[in-house]
Protein backbone atom coordinates (compact mmCIF):
# COMPACT_ATOMS: atom_id res chain seq x y z
CA UNK A 1 0.00 0.00 0.00
CA UNK A 2 1.44 3.45 -0.92
CA UNK A 3 1.77 5.94 1.57
CA UNK A 4 1.49 9.37 1.91
CA UNK A 5 3.34 12.54 3.39
CA UNK A 6 0.53 14.94 3.77
CA UNK A 7 -3.01 14.71 2.47
CA UNK A 8 -3.03 17.42 -0.74
CA UNK A 9 -1.74 19.63 -2.55
CA UNK A 10 -3.52 22.41 -4.49
CA UNK A 11 -2.80 25.24 -7.08
CA UNK A 12 -5.59 27.53 -8.21
CA UNK A 13 -4.88 29.87 -11.03
CA UNK A 14 -5.16 33.83 -11.76
CA UNK A 15 -7.93 34.33 -13.71
CA UNK A 16 -9.85 31.33 -11.30
CA UNK A 17 -9.41 34.25 -8.77
CA UNK A 18 -11.23 37.17 -11.06
CA UNK A 19 -14.32 38.27 -11.09
CA UNK A 20 -14.17 39.54 -15.07
CA UNK A 21 -17.28 41.21 -15.15
CA UNK A 22 -16.36 43.59 -11.69
CA UNK A 23 -12.31 43.78 -12.44
CA UNK A 24 -12.04 42.99 -8.97
CA UNK A 25 -10.30 39.52 -6.87
CA UNK A 26 -13.16 37.24 -6.43
CA UNK A 27 -13.97 36.96 -2.84
CA UNK A 28 -16.33 34.40 -3.20
CA UNK A 29 -13.84 31.84 -5.19
CA UNK A 30 -11.29 32.66 -2.10
CA UNK A 31 -13.38 32.78 0.43
CA UNK A 32 -14.49 29.12 -0.29
CA UNK A 33 -11.24 27.54 -1.07
CA UNK A 34 -10.15 29.08 2.49
CA UNK A 35 -12.57 28.09 4.17
CA UNK A 36 -11.54 24.44 3.87
CA UNK A 37 -7.96 24.45 4.36
CA UNK A 38 -6.63 22.91 7.12
CA UNK A 39 -2.98 21.40 8.55
CA UNK A 40 -1.99 18.67 5.85
CA UNK A 41 -3.35 20.91 3.00
CA UNK A 42 -0.39 22.54 0.82
CA UNK A 43 -1.74 25.17 -1.22
CA UNK A 44 -0.27 27.15 -4.41
CA UNK A 45 -1.73 30.36 -5.50
CA UNK A 46 -1.42 32.20 -8.52
CA UNK A 47 -3.05 35.79 -8.86
CA UNK A 48 -0.49 38.46 -7.05
CA UNK A 49 -0.01 39.60 -10.61
CA UNK A 50 -3.01 40.33 -11.86
CA UNK A 51 -4.00 40.91 -7.95
CA UNK A 52 -1.63 43.54 -7.78
CA UNK A 53 -2.53 45.01 -11.46
CA UNK A 54 -6.10 45.78 -10.58
CA UNK A 55 -5.53 47.02 -7.50
CA UNK A 56 -3.43 49.85 -8.67
CA UNK A 57 -5.83 50.60 -11.60
CA UNK A 58 -8.66 50.99 -8.82
CA UNK A 59 -6.77 53.31 -7.13
CA UNK A 60 -4.88 55.61 -9.63
CA UNK A 61 -6.80 54.83 -12.84
CA UNK A 62 -4.49 53.64 -14.86
CA UNK A 63 -2.29 50.95 -15.73
CA UNK A 64 1.67 51.29 -15.11
CA UNK A 65 4.44 51.98 -17.71
CA UNK A 66 7.98 49.89 -18.76
CA UNK A 67 9.04 46.79 -20.12
CA UNK A 68 6.89 43.60 -19.33
CA UNK A 69 9.46 42.27 -17.09
CA UNK A 70 9.66 45.92 -14.75
CA UNK A 71 5.67 46.08 -14.93
CA UNK A 72 5.53 42.22 -13.86
CA UNK A 73 7.85 42.40 -10.50
CA UNK A 74 5.71 45.97 -9.14
CA UNK A 75 2.38 44.43 -9.16
CA UNK A 76 3.46 41.15 -8.20
CA UNK A 77 5.15 43.03 -5.27
CA UNK A 78 1.65 44.92 -4.78
CA UNK A 79 -0.82 41.76 -5.34
CA UNK A 80 1.53 39.81 -3.25
CA UNK A 81 0.18 41.35 0.27
CA UNK A 82 -3.23 41.49 -0.41
CA UNK A 83 -3.51 37.93 -1.65
CA UNK A 84 -2.27 36.76 1.51
CA UNK A 85 -4.27 39.04 3.63
CA UNK A 86 -7.49 37.30 1.70
CA UNK A 87 -6.46 34.14 2.36
CA UNK A 88 -5.84 34.72 6.35
CA UNK A 89 -9.44 36.56 6.47
CA UNK A 90 -11.38 33.22 5.37
CA UNK A 91 -9.13 30.74 7.05
CA UNK A 92 -9.81 28.80 9.96
CA UNK A 93 -8.69 31.18 12.86
CA UNK A 94 -7.73 28.21 14.76
CA UNK A 95 -5.06 27.63 12.00
CA UNK A 96 -1.56 29.32 11.26
CA UNK A 97 -0.86 30.60 7.86
CA UNK A 98 2.47 30.65 6.54
CA UNK A 99 3.77 32.14 2.98
CA UNK A 100 6.12 30.39 0.99
CA UNK A 101 7.53 32.37 -2.25
CA UNK A 102 9.77 29.60 -4.31
CA UNK A 103 11.84 30.00 -7.00
CA UNK A 104 13.69 27.75 -9.34
CA UNK A 105 16.89 27.34 -7.51
CA UNK A 106 14.41 25.79 -4.40
CA UNK A 107 14.19 22.70 -6.48
CA UNK A 108 17.65 22.24 -8.34
CA UNK A 109 19.49 22.79 -5.47
CA UNK A 110 19.77 19.85 -3.31
CA UNK A 111 20.33 21.28 -0.05
CA UNK A 112 17.30 24.44 -0.89
CA UNK A 113 15.05 21.87 -2.04
CA UNK A 114 15.39 19.35 1.12
CA UNK A 115 15.15 22.24 3.85
CA UNK A 116 11.94 23.35 1.90
CA UNK A 117 10.99 19.63 2.24
CA UNK A 118 11.39 19.82 5.84
CA UNK A 119 9.99 23.16 6.41
CA UNK A 120 6.55 22.66 4.66
CA UNK A 121 6.39 19.05 6.74
CA UNK A 122 6.77 20.59 9.82
CA UNK A 123 3.52 22.90 9.21
CA UNK A 124 1.05 20.21 9.70
CA UNK A 125 2.89 18.81 12.92
CA UNK A 126 2.34 22.47 13.80
CA UNK A 127 -1.25 23.40 13.17
CA UNK A 128 -0.24 25.64 10.38
CA UNK A 129 -1.11 25.67 6.18
CA UNK A 130 1.72 26.86 3.62
CA UNK A 131 0.17 29.29 1.21
CA UNK A 132 2.94 29.15 -1.48
CA UNK A 133 3.54 31.31 -4.36
CA UNK A 134 6.26 31.49 -7.05
CA UNK A 135 8.54 34.63 -6.40
CA UNK A 136 7.56 36.99 -8.82
CA UNK A 137 8.58 40.00 -7.35
CA UNK A 138 12.33 38.75 -6.60
CA UNK A 139 12.17 36.55 -10.19
CA UNK A 140 14.29 38.66 -13.02
CA UNK A 141 13.80 36.67 -16.30
CA UNK A 142 16.71 37.12 -18.32
CA UNK A 143 18.72 36.09 -15.06
CA UNK A 144 16.63 33.11 -14.72
CA UNK A 145 17.32 32.30 -18.03
CA UNK A 146 21.09 32.68 -17.75
CA UNK A 147 20.69 30.85 -14.08
CA UNK A 148 18.46 27.67 -15.89
CA UNK A 149 20.85 27.96 -19.11
CA UNK A 150 23.92 27.31 -16.84
CA UNK A 151 22.23 24.41 -14.89
CA UNK A 152 21.45 22.84 -18.18
CA UNK A 153 25.16 22.29 -18.60
CA UNK A 154 25.48 20.46 -15.84
CA UNK A 155 22.43 18.01 -15.27
CA UNK A 156 19.95 16.36 -17.06
CA UNK A 157 16.97 17.79 -15.63
CA UNK A 158 16.41 21.03 -14.40
CA UNK A 159 13.04 22.67 -12.66
CA UNK A 160 11.84 25.77 -14.27
CA UNK A 161 9.20 26.38 -12.53
CA UNK A 162 7.53 28.31 -15.73
CA UNK A 163 4.35 28.80 -14.20
CA UNK A 164 2.58 27.64 -10.14
CA UNK A 165 1.26 24.10 -12.41
CA UNK A 166 4.84 23.79 -12.86
CA UNK A 167 5.68 24.73 -9.03
CA UNK A 168 2.40 22.35 -7.48
CA UNK A 169 3.63 19.68 -9.59
CA UNK A 170 7.12 20.16 -8.45
CA UNK A 171 5.79 20.66 -4.62
CA UNK A 172 3.54 17.20 -4.70
CA UNK A 173 6.95 15.55 -6.19
CA UNK A 174 9.07 16.67 -3.08
CA UNK A 175 5.81 15.90 -0.20
CA UNK A 176 4.29 13.35 -1.93
CA UNK A 177 0.37 14.20 -1.20
CA UNK A 178 -2.30 11.51 -1.63
CA UNK A 179 -3.84 14.52 -4.12
CA UNK A 180 -2.46 16.80 -6.26
CA UNK A 181 -5.87 19.21 -7.10
CA UNK A 182 -5.35 21.75 -9.73
CA UNK A 183 -8.00 23.94 -10.17
CA UNK A 184 -9.12 26.29 -12.98
CA UNK A 185 -11.95 28.03 -14.61
CA UNK A 186 -12.88 25.08 -16.45
CA UNK A 187 -13.98 21.29 -15.08
CA UNK A 188 -11.13 19.72 -16.81
CA UNK A 189 -9.81 18.44 -19.33
CA UNK A 190 -11.68 18.40 -22.72
CA UNK A 191 -11.58 16.68 -26.06
CA UNK A 192 -13.38 19.39 -27.37
CA UNK A 193 -13.26 22.86 -25.41
CA UNK A 194 -16.48 23.97 -26.82
CA UNK A 195 -18.11 21.09 -26.02
CA UNK A 196 -19.29 20.42 -22.28
CA UNK A 197 -20.30 16.89 -22.94
CA UNK A 198 -16.38 16.00 -24.04
CA UNK A 199 -15.19 16.45 -20.44
CA UNK A 200 -12.59 13.24 -19.82
CA UNK A 201 -13.88 12.00 -16.79
CA UNK A 202 -10.85 10.15 -15.82
CA UNK A 203 -7.71 9.59 -17.18
CA UNK A 204 -6.54 5.81 -15.80
CA UNK A 205 -5.09 2.34 -16.41
CA UNK A 206 -3.77 -0.38 -14.39
CA UNK A 207 -0.45 0.37 -14.00
CA UNK A 208 1.97 3.56 -14.43
CA UNK A 209 3.29 3.50 -17.83
CA UNK A 210 -0.55 2.85 -18.84
CA UNK A 211 -1.96 6.39 -17.08
CA UNK A 212 0.93 8.01 -18.56
CA UNK A 213 0.35 6.71 -22.05
CA UNK A 214 -2.88 7.66 -21.98
CA UNK A 215 -1.93 11.33 -21.05
CA UNK A 216 -0.20 11.10 -23.83
CA UNK A 217 -2.82 10.45 -25.76
CA UNK A 218 -5.50 13.46 -24.15
CA UNK A 219 -2.73 16.06 -24.65
CA UNK A 220 -3.48 16.09 -28.25
CA UNK A 221 -6.58 17.30 -27.73
CA UNK A 222 -5.17 20.05 -25.66
CA UNK A 223 -4.53 23.81 -26.96
CA UNK A 224 -4.78 27.78 -25.79
CA UNK A 225 -4.57 29.16 -22.70
CA UNK A 226 -6.43 31.23 -20.34
CA UNK A 227 -4.35 34.53 -20.39
CA UNK A 228 -0.53 36.01 -21.59
CA UNK A 229 2.05 33.94 -20.01
CA UNK A 230 0.15 30.83 -19.29
CA UNK A 231 0.89 27.02 -20.68
CA UNK A 232 -2.67 26.00 -20.90
CA UNK A 233 -4.09 22.21 -20.73
CA UNK A 234 -1.06 20.60 -22.14
CA UNK A 235 1.43 21.72 -20.20
CA UNK A 236 -0.78 21.01 -16.88
CA UNK A 237 -0.50 16.92 -18.10
CA UNK A 238 2.78 17.04 -18.39
CA UNK A 239 3.66 18.87 -15.30
CA UNK A 240 1.67 16.23 -13.70
CA UNK A 241 3.22 12.97 -14.43
CA UNK A 242 5.95 13.54 -12.46
CA UNK A 243 3.45 13.25 -9.05
CA UNK A 244 1.69 10.35 -10.82
CA UNK A 245 4.19 7.95 -10.81
CA UNK A 246 4.54 8.68 -7.33
CA UNK A 247 1.23 7.40 -6.93
CA UNK A 248 -0.47 10.59 -6.35
CA UNK A 249 -4.08 10.60 -7.79
CA UNK A 250 -4.25 14.14 -9.63
CA UNK A 251 -7.45 16.02 -10.21
CA UNK A 252 -7.95 18.95 -12.53
CA UNK A 253 -11.86 20.96 -11.50
CA UNK A 254 -13.21 23.80 -11.37
CA UNK A 255 -12.67 26.60 -8.87
CA UNK A 256 -16.15 27.38 -8.62
CA UNK A 257 -16.77 23.75 -6.55
CA UNK A 258 -15.69 23.32 -3.18
CA UNK A 259 -12.23 21.08 -2.84
CA UNK A 260 -14.58 18.47 -0.29
CA UNK A 261 -17.41 18.44 -3.85
CA UNK A 262 -14.18 17.86 -5.97
CA UNK A 263 -12.70 15.03 -3.79
CA UNK A 264 -15.52 12.86 -3.13
CA UNK A 265 -16.54 13.08 -7.01
CA UNK A 266 -20.15 15.04 -6.69
CA UNK A 267 -18.35 18.13 -9.04
CA UNK A 268 -17.07 17.38 -12.63
CA UNK A 269 -13.73 17.31 -13.03
CA UNK A 270 -10.92 15.04 -14.60
CA UNK A 271 -9.35 12.53 -12.18
CA UNK A 272 -5.68 10.70 -13.10
CA UNK A 273 -4.95 7.60 -11.43
CA UNK A 274 -3.47 4.52 -11.42
CA UNK A 275 -6.13 1.70 -10.24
Amino acid sequence: MTTFDIELVGKVGSMALINKADNDIDYNVIAHISRELKPGYVWVTSGATEIGRLDYIHRTGFELQGSDADVKTDYAAQGQTILLETYRRFVDSRYSLRQFLVEHQHFNDDMKREHLKATLLRCPKQGAIPIINYNDPMCYEENRKMEIAALRASKQKVVECIDNDETASQIACLLKPKYLLILSGVDGIFTDINDKNSLVREIAGSNTEEVLSHIDYYQNYCDGASRKGANGARAKLEYVKEPVKNGTTVIIANSRYKISEILSGVAPSTKIIVK
